[in-house]
């Protein structure tokens, strides 16, 4: 490890000469206090910004054991100093420090929900933060005596002191983090046990400030949460202590109401609360089941030899959909398409919209019936699996539904929003389907039946263009750029980070080089995923370290795997 002295030697150097002079500053450093770790040097000044390491030994951070002892305290705590450093490189840093990304300093992208991720590490030992820096130049000569100096001597030590030493921090600000994350982290471990799939605190503030944005509305403007008294639950959790809130049962459960009453708001809160949220999201403590997934329809969409056979089947052509395909899917099958592949992961808990689905999968009803005979009609509507779907398999489903008082019928609970207040109707819903008793029938048989094991070709997944180099790239939140093709995203609704997405596309090369053997299944190998990330970390599937990583969930990375469009299944 080189010392400070040698590395301002350095710097003096490569100033004035070729940008490629500055790939001689990769190594590591001591710097007071700090160890620095150049791991990476960009090739000008329009590239990439050059990845970084500040690493500080637990004898200078001083952070207490108490708060990364368990793994959850861990996520937490280094998701804030994520957060923390970031501020700080926004605040610190100059910047425009000569052509293309001279001057900055920065972290990774991040949202309001707490990931694991790679931008930061924890341990007994020392506390490490990766962050990317452009090294300042003029067109394509570096600017390295002066400006280079003042952004590693200067700016980045003040960033490490203000957000890597315990003492310099607000600690009751870090408690709090930690804490907050933990007792939310407590809840989702106690919703099984309580009968529940899903909790929402009193007081709680959903709506968001944008239907673009993931950030609470100003408070002043917002609805608090208030849960009705017959859904009231509550939980002793290790740090706050009793939180109240509604619970959501187990079953099927609709969400009705007026429109712009908040039924979608109350939807998509429970959708993104499958993650942790940071204090003062107002998401805090609403708690969702881990295994929960957001079904819509999507037309257009890629499947691959899936089994929609439950919702369609008898199709006048003869085809058999046990093994269904098509490049373009309708809404309705692509709509089944993604309830079969959410369940063949392991999916325990649907999220449904009316306002995302199609309507012919959702609902036929008396009328239609007598119109157009079953055996004319090759759908099973949703009305009549959704039920088998939790006698069979423990499948729970939240469904937003305006327009269809015939899932009265099937309903174990019923939720009416109004002024973005929750009230149980459910005996009132009850009454209704009795008073106003529907004439459809029945259809599709007693049994939802199985789900297809598929087990994906691992020559089907490959990112290599011609020239044999693999590229893998994440397009904003919405597409994967994988080889020649791009994996559609858009309708993924529980990615919440970029950061997820460079991730889950790593993820699918790995599994397709060292998982998928043409015997493993699509299940199986999210299962070793999963095991991986817990045992290995995230690093295990990324080609370098690089700091922009955050996980996914196994149910994000399986559908992406499905929308690849070269995927083949046995």
């Amino acid at each position: 490890m080189k010392s400070e002295e040698e590395l301002k030697k350095l710097l003096n150097r490569i100033d004035g000469k070729g940008y490629g002079a500055y790939k001689k500053l990769k190594g590591s450093y001591e710097i007071g206090d700090y160890q620095l770790f150049v791991d990476h040097v960009q090739g000008d000044p329009y590239a990439s910004p050059s990845r970084f390491r500040i690493r500080l030994t637990q004898l200078k951070a001083g952070f207490p054991v108490e708060l990364f002892e368990t793994e959850t305290r861990k996520i937490a705590l280094e998701d804030y100093l994520t957060r923390r450093f970031s501020d700080e490189a926004k605040r610190i840093a100059k910047g425009n420090r000569g052509s293309g990304k001279s001057g900055m300093i920065a972290v990774t992208d991040f949202g309001q929900a707490v990931l694991r991720r790679t931008s930061c590490e924890i341990t007994g030992d020392y506390v490490e933060v990766t962050f990317v820096v452009g090294l300042p130049a003029g067109g394509r000569t570096p600017l390295s005596k002066i400006q280079g100096k003042e952004m590693i001597f200067d700016e980045i030590t003040k960033i490490a002191e203000n957000s890597l030493y315990f003492d310099n921090l607000e600690k009751d600000k870090v408690r709090k983090h930690v804490e907050t994350v933990e007792d939310a982290e407590f809840i989702r471990s106690k919703l099984e046990e309580e009968n529940l799939v899903a909790f929402l605190a009193d007081g709680s503030i959903l709506p968001r400030e944008s239907g673009i944005g993931d950030k609470p509305m100003n408070e002043d403007d917002a609805v608090p949460f208030e849960s009705p008294e017959s859904l009231e639950a509550s939980f002793d959790t290790p740090n706050r202590g009793e939180i109240k809130g509604m619970g959501i049962p187990e079953g099927v459960t609709l969400i009705v109401g007026g429109g712009y009453h908040g039924k979608s708001t109350l939807l998509n809160a429970i959708a993104r609360s499958v993650y942790n949220h940071i204090p003062g999201d107002g998401r805090e403590f609403v708690v969702t089941d881990p295994d929960a997934v957001v079904i819509r329809a999507e037309d257009g969409r890629f499947v691959e030899n899936c089994d929609i056979s439950p919702f369609i089947s008898n199709v006048p052509s003869g085809l058999d959909t046990s093994g269904f395909s098509t490049e373009d899917a309708s809404g309705s099958t692509s709509q089944a398409a993604n309830i079969t592949e959410a369940l063949e992961v392991g999916a325990q808990l649907l999220l449904i919209d009316e306002d995302t689905s199609a309507t012919n999968l959702m609902i036929r009803d008396e009328r239609m019936q007598g119109l157009v005979a079953k055996e004319e009609e090759p759908i099973t509507p949703l009305i009549d699996r959704i039920g088998q779907l939790y006698e069979e398999r423990g499948v729970s489903s939240i469904l937003v539904m305006g327009g269809s008082g015939d899932y009265f019928d099937v309903a174990d609970n019923v939720i009416q929003m109004k002024n973005y207040l929750p009230k149980d109707v459910t005996d009132r819903a009850r009454e209704i389907a009795e008073k106003y008793e529907s004439k459809r029938k029945r259809e599709g048989g007693e049994e939802f039946g199985g789900t297809k094991d598929r087990k994906p070709v691992p020559e089907s997944i490959d990112p290599r263009k011609k020239s044999g180099k693999v590229k893998i790239k994440a397009r904003g939140m919405d597409t994967i750029q994988f080889g020649y093709r791009n994996i559609d995203l858009s309708k993924i609704h529980q990615i919440t980070e970029r950061s997820q997405v460079r991730l889950i596309g790593d993820i699918i090369f790995y599994a397709a080089k060292n998982i998928f053997d043409g015997d493993t299944t699509i299940e199986e190998g999210m299962e070793k995923i999963e095991g991986l990330m817990r045992e290995k970390g995230i690093h295990e599937f990324t080609p370098y370290k690089a700091g922009n990583y955050a996980s996914p969930r196994k149910y994000e990375i399986a559908a992406a795997l499905n929308r690849l469009r070269s995927l083949s299944c046995e």
